[in-house]
């Protein structure tokens, strides 16, 4: 059984940059491999970019398709930030393994804090999903990274804002590294922008909620992360694996916060073929 011990410091708890040697060199390369893989996308004309989803100047989505007539399906990739930062430039190019693999991908923006609430961005993502949803047929599978591992996870439980006939096509859903209880957040100085009340932290933490959806849930999580990022995964799984969902948690050994999701971006990669191909991980 993990021990997990008491938080003594909720800033350091949180703190990923801090956490991983080297984070600023790989957060500022991450635009550069981005741009590239746009680049290549748009030459070979299999992307759209800058797809409006909502009225908002940050409601957009791009939208990568497979090199087949009808793709397998969609999957949606919402970026992590802390509910506060980045946007979807910074991600594309982890929409090539499963692009490659036959599917359609989807990267949204959404509104950030504090202009919009943590439930208000929960909000703007249902509606990046549901547009998508709409351009590209079958199956979807939602995948999410650190504050978006919990926007997806959201998505799927109690009072969703997806409506029922979107919620029927997921069939997997992907939380990497994903915040599965907001009221440690509260404690950390960036609630200072996020503003997360305890009415909000109760309602939007999906392992506080109840899964709604029958459909399978691989929390995935860097061994080398955070305790408190370990512990928020392993704490999904165990609310909700105890409400009856499919749901396992999984670290992946030798990855980082910031490494964690990188085999998204290869065909033959771990997160790629569980998203695609339902591989176990």
């Amino acid at each position: 059984m993990t021990v997990w011990t008491p938080v003594a410091d909720f800033d350091a708890a949180y703190d990923n940059s801090a956490a991983v040697p080297g984070s600023a060199a790989i957060i500022a390369e991450l635009p550069r491999l981005a741009a590239a893989y746009r680049e290549a996308a748009g030459v070979r004309g299999f992307a759209e970019f800058d797809i409006p989803y909502g009225p908002h100047e940050r409601h957009r989505l791009d939208l990568f398709r497979p090199d087949r007539d009808t793709p397998a399906g969609l999957v949606v990739y919402v970026h992590g930030g802390y509910w506060k930062a980045l946007d979807k430039s910074v991600w594309s190019h982890l929409a090539r393994g499963a692009r490659d693999n036959g599917f359609a991908v989807a990267v949204p923006s959404y509104r950030l804090a504090p202009e919009a609430r943590v439930a208000e961005i929960g909000e703007d993502v249902a509606r990046a999903i549901v547009y998508a949803a709409g351009l590209v047929a079958g199956p979807i599978r939602l995948v999410g990274h650190s504050a978006g591992g919990h926007l997806v996870a959201r998505q799927i439980a109690s009072d969703s804002p997806l409506p029922a006939p979107v919620m029927s096509r997921i069939d997997l859903v992907v939380p990497i590294s994903g915040l599965s209880d907001l009221r440690p957040i509260r404690r950390t100085r960036m609630n200072d922008v996020l503003r997360i009340d305890e009415r909000e932290a109760q309602a939007e933490s999906p392992a506080l909620l109840e899964p709604v959806v029958d459909c399978r849930i691989e929390a995935v999580v860097g061994a080398d992360e955070l305790p408190e990022l370990r512990r928020q995964t392993d704490a999904l799984a165990s609310a909700w694996a105890g409400l009856g969902a499919r749901i396992t948690a999984t670290e992946l050994p030798g990855t980082h916060h910031f490494d964690v999701v990188e085999s998204l971006g290869q065909a033959s990669g771990r997160l790629s073929r569980l998203l695609t191909g339902g591989a176990p991980l």
